[in-house]
């Protein structure tokens, strides 16, 4: 991330609305994988991937945050990994399987572990989802289909415990297909990847035909994180175009998205 946005990768994601470039005050280095320190293994310390990086833990880096901030309002989790997403089900084995649980739903519970005690009263968490969790989305395998059905349960289950217990909310959006670089790694078809076909089959399908932005989710997260929905918690909030209503589709529109 560091390398990308210091290259000026992200610098016209970054123009805000009055023209002015938004300021990220600082980066922590996080491995979501990992909740303490002596969790991590040496063979991992060892990796010149984290050559340099220290504290990288969730417990290490809540640690900072507090140090640096005292308490948060806020906290995103937009994170997932599936080693074996290419894989379908049947084709997965037990480690990747794990793997995704691990690094796509347990982590939002370590998350909430570590960070619900530095947020504020009345703060908010928020996760993406994604539909596979409750419908069969081909292609979307090794595990990860179940990694985001556990997230969207234990949104549910974390919205009761840390709203009693930190008197925070907790919920989560599920979005439609668009091509940010996660989805796009997803598969490689010979014609179109996993993440086009699924363009392609919301736009003819759903009730609004059109294209889905990531405006369209950041705005909606920036709601959900806002006063302005201080009683709503414990929700999977579809931003699709409305896609996740519907159950007959265009036999044309499924043809055109095979070809």
């Amino acid at each position: 991330f560091q390398k990308s946005l210091s290259s000026g990768r992200f610098d016209e994601d970054m123009v805000l609305a009055d023209g002015s470039k938004m300021e990220i005050a600082k980066i922590y280095p996080l491995d979501a994988v990992f909740d303490q320190a002596d969790h991590v293994p040496e063979e991992v310390l060892a990796n010149k991937r984290y050559a340099g990086l220290d504290g990288f833990s969730i417990a290490e880096t809540a640690e900072k945050v507090k140090a640096d901030y005292g308490a948060i309002d806020v906290l995103v989790h937009s994170l997932a990994n599936g080693p074996e997403v290419q894989k379908p089900l049947l084709e997965t084995s037990r480690a990747g399987y794990l793997a995704a649980g691990s690094a796509s739903s347990y982590s939002l519970v370590s998350l909430v572990q570590k960070f619900g005690p530095i947020m504020n009263p009345g703060g908010a968490v928020l996760s993406l989802t994604y539909i596979a969790s409750e419908k069969v989305i081909p292609g979307y395998g090794g595990g990860m289909s179940s990694a985001k059905a556990a997230l969207e349960s234990d949104t549910r289950t974390l919205a009761w415990e840390a709203g009693r217990k930190f008197n925070i909310r907790v919920n989560t959006i599920s979005a439609g297909p668009l091509k940010s670089r996660a989805a796009s790694a997803i598969s490689k078809g010979e014609k179109k990847s996993f993440i086009e076909v699924g363009i392609d089959y919301s736009r003819a399908n759903a009730p609004l035909a059109k294209d889905l932005f990531s405006d369209d989710v950041g705005t909606t997260a920036a709601c959900l994180c806002s006063p302005m929905f201080g009683a709503v918690t414990g929700i999977t909030l579809y931003v699709d175009n409305g896609m996740h209503a519907m159950g007959m589709v265009q036999e044309k529109a499924v043809v055109q998205c095979q070809d």
